[in-house]
Protein backbone atom coordinates (compact mmCIF):
# COMPACT_ATOMS: atom_id res chain seq x y z
CA UNK A 1 0.00 0.00 0.00
CA UNK A 2 1.54 3.28 -1.08
CA UNK A 3 -0.71 5.69 0.84
CA UNK A 4 -2.12 4.37 4.14
CA UNK A 5 -3.74 7.72 5.06
CA UNK A 6 -5.69 7.77 1.81
CA UNK A 7 -6.80 4.18 2.47
CA UNK A 8 -7.91 5.22 5.98
CA UNK A 9 -10.00 8.09 4.63
CA UNK A 10 -11.49 5.95 1.85
CA UNK A 11 -12.56 3.25 4.31
CA UNK A 12 -14.34 5.87 6.44
CA UNK A 13 -15.96 7.43 3.36
CA UNK A 14 -17.18 4.05 2.05
CA UNK A 15 -18.47 2.84 5.43
CA UNK A 16 -20.34 6.11 5.94
CA UNK A 17 -21.92 5.87 2.47
CA UNK A 18 -23.00 2.28 3.23
CA UNK A 19 -24.34 3.42 6.64
CA UNK A 20 -22.25 0.90 8.55
CA UNK A 21 -22.07 1.31 12.30
CA UNK A 22 -18.40 0.28 12.63
CA UNK A 23 -15.36 0.24 10.36
CA UNK A 24 -12.11 -1.69 10.91
CA UNK A 25 -8.83 -0.11 9.80
CA UNK A 26 -5.23 -1.39 10.16
CA UNK A 27 -3.53 0.32 13.11
CA UNK A 28 -0.80 2.95 12.98
CA UNK A 29 0.03 5.78 15.36
CA UNK A 30 -0.81 8.42 12.76
CA UNK A 31 -4.22 6.87 12.04
CA UNK A 32 -4.89 6.71 15.80
CA UNK A 33 -4.14 10.44 16.05
CA UNK A 34 -6.46 11.16 13.11
CA UNK A 35 -9.18 9.17 14.93
CA UNK A 36 -8.55 11.18 18.10
CA UNK A 37 -9.04 14.43 16.18
CA UNK A 38 -12.20 13.16 14.46
CA UNK A 39 -13.62 12.16 17.85
CA UNK A 40 -12.68 15.48 19.52
CA UNK A 41 -14.33 17.42 16.69
CA UNK A 42 -17.49 15.29 16.86
CA UNK A 43 -17.26 13.47 13.51
CA UNK A 44 -17.19 9.94 15.02
CA UNK A 45 -18.61 8.54 18.27
CA UNK A 46 -15.55 6.62 19.41
CA UNK A 47 -12.56 4.53 18.40
CA UNK A 48 -10.59 1.75 20.07
CA UNK A 49 -7.57 -0.39 19.31
CA UNK A 50 -8.58 -4.02 18.72
CA UNK A 51 -5.65 -6.36 19.47
CA UNK A 52 -7.60 -9.64 19.29
CA UNK A 53 -6.45 -10.32 15.71
CA UNK A 54 -2.87 -11.10 14.62
CA UNK A 55 -2.34 -7.44 13.64
CA UNK A 56 -3.81 -4.57 15.69
CA UNK A 57 -6.75 -2.71 14.14
CA UNK A 58 -8.66 0.47 14.84
CA UNK A 59 -12.40 0.05 15.33
CA UNK A 60 -14.30 3.28 14.65
CA UNK A 61 -17.93 3.84 15.57
CA UNK A 62 -19.33 6.22 12.97
CA UNK A 63 -21.82 8.98 13.76
CA UNK A 64 -25.08 9.59 11.87
CA UNK A 65 -27.83 12.22 11.92
CA UNK A 66 -31.17 11.33 10.31
CA UNK A 67 -29.62 8.35 8.48
CA UNK A 68 -26.93 10.50 6.85
CA UNK A 69 -23.32 10.48 7.96
CA UNK A 70 -21.98 13.38 9.99
CA UNK A 71 -18.92 13.26 7.73
CA UNK A 72 -20.27 14.76 4.51
CA UNK A 73 -16.91 14.87 2.75
CA UNK A 74 -13.43 13.78 3.75
CA UNK A 75 -10.60 14.51 1.31
CA UNK A 76 -6.88 13.86 1.19
CA UNK A 77 -4.97 17.04 0.34
CA UNK A 78 -1.27 16.17 0.55
CA UNK A 79 -0.47 13.05 -1.48
CA UNK A 80 2.74 11.02 -1.78
CA UNK A 81 3.29 12.34 -5.31
CA UNK A 82 2.51 15.96 -4.43
CA UNK A 83 3.02 17.09 -0.85
CA UNK A 84 1.20 20.24 0.30
CA UNK A 85 2.87 22.27 3.04
CA UNK A 86 1.37 25.42 4.53
CA UNK A 87 2.61 28.08 6.90
CA UNK A 88 0.63 29.16 9.94
CA UNK A 89 -0.86 32.10 8.03
CA UNK A 90 -1.76 29.95 4.97
CA UNK A 91 -3.89 27.30 6.74
CA UNK A 92 -7.19 27.10 4.83
CA UNK A 93 -10.55 27.62 6.49
CA UNK A 94 -12.80 24.75 5.39
CA UNK A 95 -16.36 25.80 4.48
CA UNK A 96 -15.91 29.15 6.23
CA UNK A 97 -15.03 27.50 9.54
CA UNK A 98 -17.73 24.79 9.49
CA UNK A 99 -15.24 22.05 8.57
CA UNK A 100 -11.74 21.24 9.78
CA UNK A 101 -8.35 20.84 8.19
CA UNK A 102 -5.92 18.33 9.68
CA UNK A 103 -2.19 19.09 9.71
CA UNK A 104 0.93 17.17 10.61
CA UNK A 105 3.10 19.71 12.43
CA UNK A 106 6.37 19.52 14.37
CA UNK A 107 4.19 19.56 17.51
CA UNK A 108 2.12 16.58 16.37
CA UNK A 109 -1.06 16.11 14.37
CA UNK A 110 -3.63 18.85 15.02
CA UNK A 111 -6.53 20.72 13.51
CA UNK A 112 -6.00 23.86 11.46
CA UNK A 113 -7.54 26.07 14.15
CA UNK A 114 -5.17 24.78 16.84
CA UNK A 115 -2.18 25.10 14.51
CA UNK A 116 -3.20 28.67 13.64
CA UNK A 117 -3.48 29.50 17.35
CA UNK A 118 -0.08 27.91 18.09
CA UNK A 119 1.39 29.74 15.05
CA UNK A 120 2.80 26.56 13.54
CA UNK A 121 2.53 25.23 9.99
CA UNK A 122 3.05 21.80 8.49
CA UNK A 123 1.80 19.27 5.99
CA UNK A 124 -1.90 19.62 5.17
CA UNK A 125 -3.15 16.03 5.41
CA UNK A 126 -6.92 16.22 4.97
CA UNK A 127 -10.05 18.33 5.09
CA UNK A 128 -13.32 17.19 6.69
CA UNK A 129 -16.84 18.60 6.71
Amino acid sequence: MTDPISDFLTRIRNASAAQQEHVLIPFSKMKAELCRILQEEGYIWSYEVDTSATHPRLKLKLKYQDKTGVIRKIDRVSKPGLRKYVGSDEIPRVLGGLGISILSTPRGIMTGAKARKAKVGGELLATVW
